[in-house]
C-alpha cells in the first residue's frame, strides 16, 4: 500500500466519522428528549388529570431500544465499551498485540453475527407484519435500526481495533 493510498484511506475515515457521530448523537438527544417529554407528559397527565397517555410504555420500550442501537456506534467507534485488560500485566509487546487482535477480531465478528441474526429477525417481524400492542406500530423497523446498528458498529470495531493494533497497544 502507497503513502498516498494510505492518506486517502485515512482521509476517508477522518471525513465520515464527524458526520456520522453529529448525525447519531443528534438522533441519539432527540430520542433522549423524545423519553423525557413522554414519561413527563404521562406522569402529569396520571396523576393530574387521572388520564394516562396511551401506550406510554410501548412508547417508552421503543425509544429505549432506538436510543441503544444509535448510541452503539457511537460508544464503539469511541472505543467505550467495556474492558477487561488480561493482559495489561504483560510485558511482551508481542503478547498484548496479539491480544489486542483477538479482541477486535471476536468484537467484529459478534457484532456481524449479531447484525446478520437481527436482519432474518426484522425480515421475517416485516414478512408476519408484527405490530405493538395497543398502538399498532410496526416491530420490523426497531428491528432493521438494529441491524444497521450493529452493522456500522463492525465496520466501527474494525477501523477502531485496526488504530489501536497499528498504534502497537
Amino acid at each position: 500500500m502507497t503513502a498516498t493510498s494510505k492518506k486517502t484511506n485515512a482521509g476517508w475515515i477522518s471525513k465520515i466519522r464527524p458526520v456520522m457521530t453529529y448525525v447519531l448523537g443528534s438522533a441519539c438527544l432527540l430520542a433522549m428528549f423524545a423519553l423525557i417529554g413522554l414519561t413527563c407528559v404521562d406522569v402529569v397527565a396520571r396523576y393530574v388529570f387521572n388520564s394516562p397517555v396511551t401506550g406510554a410504555y410501548e412508547l417508552t420500550e421503543l425509544l429505549l431500544a432506538t436510543l441503544i442501537f444509535l448510541a452503539l456506534p457511537l460508544t464503539t467507534a469511541a472505543g467505550e465499551h467495556i474492558e477487561v485488560e488480561l493482559l495489561d500485566g504483560m510485558k511482551s509487546r508481542v503478547l498484548k498485540r496479539l491480544g489486542t487482535f483477538i479482541a477486535g477480531v471476536c468484537t467484529i465478528t459478534i457484532f456481524a453475527l449479531i447484525a446478520m441474526e437481527l436482519i432474518e429477525h426484522a425480515d421475517k417481524l416485516q414478512r408476519r407484519e408484527q405490530v405493538t400492542d395497543s398502538l399498532e406500530i410496526p416491530l420490523f423497523i426497531i428491528g432493521w435500526l438494529g441491524a444497521v446498528s450493529f452493522a456500522v458498529s463492525a465496520v466501527a470495531a474494525a477501523v477502531f481495533s485496526y488504530n489501536r493494533f497499528r498504534k502497537g497497544a
